[in-house]
């Protein structure tokens, strides 16, 4: 079957490799977000069709399950025509193993991915969080074997602070591992953070950038206005501090979704397209990752990968949302240990 691009497509750091400029999350398949397969495998073919050729999903979405939907889509041929990328680090049962970067770990759980995937390899493997407990070049010989073995073409990391970027990759040049090609951080106009550094040093390195949460865990989805009853969902309740509205930075967060909504009506497109149009038009990032639960969700994403935001409507965004802030510390991603107080205390 030979496939058509409607999207134009963009380089996935320097692998060679061509990806289209919205990666289609699966974190929303399965028992997190949409917990009828065949719904969300109708999702997945929807974008497929459409041009999106990336496919992000990780082993803790809801347990497997989201990798599972996943490899059912891909089933009859689709599977060579996706770039598939998925991750691990997150905790899959009650042992104190099953969960990190380490190599014993790496090893086992790779295996079931491609099993939940219905795969034989892994086209982007990434370690989902940094740890400080498990030494890099651990985590990066088990990588370079699983990419020997032909299990992995590339690996990557997500939501790594600028200086384990750096580190990692000095570790892959001195003791001839391979390196991460790809960073996975969180970024939306809300959360602006890795303008500072996480950006520019991906784009020094050659990486590419996949950011999360585009629009700020539904932030930017248009819902949240002033004087608007606040949305529930089960994402607020796993995660109170990114959405309890008593919390100042909340409230600080809701009124610039409010004041981003009116710039994109007054500029003849919606908040979604707005938010998807600004995180793509980062000269860093390769591709933003959708993670629609219906498709709805998703009909309202896909004309984001033909929008051009001008200089004046930039600037605008930026008087609203300062570039390198984050409005609520919460949404980074990853808290550095550093920073505990059993880490600050004598």
């Amino acid at each position: 079957m030979v496939y058509g691009w409607p999207m134009e497509l963009r380089a996935l750091g320097r692998t060679g490799v061509q990806v289209s400029p919205l990666c289609l999350g699966a974190m929303m398949f399965g028992a997190w977000g949409n917990a009828d397969h065949e719904e969300s495998i109708r999702i997945i073919h929807r974008a497929l069709d459409a041009g999106v050729n990336f496919i992000d999903t990780a082993d803790v979405y809801s347990q497997g399950e989201s990798e599972e939907i996943v490899g059912r889509a891909l089933r009859g041929g689709r599977r060579d025509h996706v770039v598939l990328a998925t991750k691990v680090h997150g905790t899959m049962g009650e042992d104190p193993n099953e969960q990190g970067n380490s190599r014993r770990w790496i090893a086992l759980e790779v295996e079931n991915s491609l099993r939940r995937l219905g795969t034989d390899w892994i086209d982007l493997y990434q370690i989902h969080r940094p740890e400080t407990r498990t030494d890099i070049d651990e985590t990066l010989g088990a990588l370079t074997d699983l990419v020997r073995a032909g299990k992995v073409r590339y690996i990557g990391s997500s939501t790594f602070p600028a200086s384990r970027i750096v580190e990692a990759q000095w570790v892959a040049e001195t003791r001839g591992r391979e390196r991460f090609v790809c960073e996975q951080p969180p970024y939306s106009i809300l959360v602006r953070g890795i303008e500072q550094d996480v950006l520019p040093t991906c784009l020094r390195y050659g990486m590419g950038v996949i950011p999360w949460s585009p629009l700020a865990g539904g932030w930017l989805s248009g819902r949240y206005r002033l004087g608007a009853e606040i949305p529930s969902s089960h994402r607020a309740d796993r995660i109170p501090g990114r959405f309890d509205m008593s919390l100042p930075a909340n409230q600080r967060k809701l009124e610039a979704a409010d004041a981003l909504a009116t710039a994109a009506q007054e500029a003849g497109m919606s908040l979604v397209e707005l938010a998807l149009a600004f995180v793509i038009r980062h000269p860093a990032v390769t591709a933003a990752i959708i993670g629609p639960r219906t498709m709805e969700h998703l009909e309202s994403q896909l004309p984001a990968a033909e929008v051009l935001l001008g200089d004046d409507l930039l600037d605008r965004i930026d008087e609203i949302v300062a570039p390198g802030v984050n409005l609520n510390p919460e949404d980074s991603g990853w808290q550095n240990p550093a920073l505990a107080p059993s880490a600050r205390r004598r």
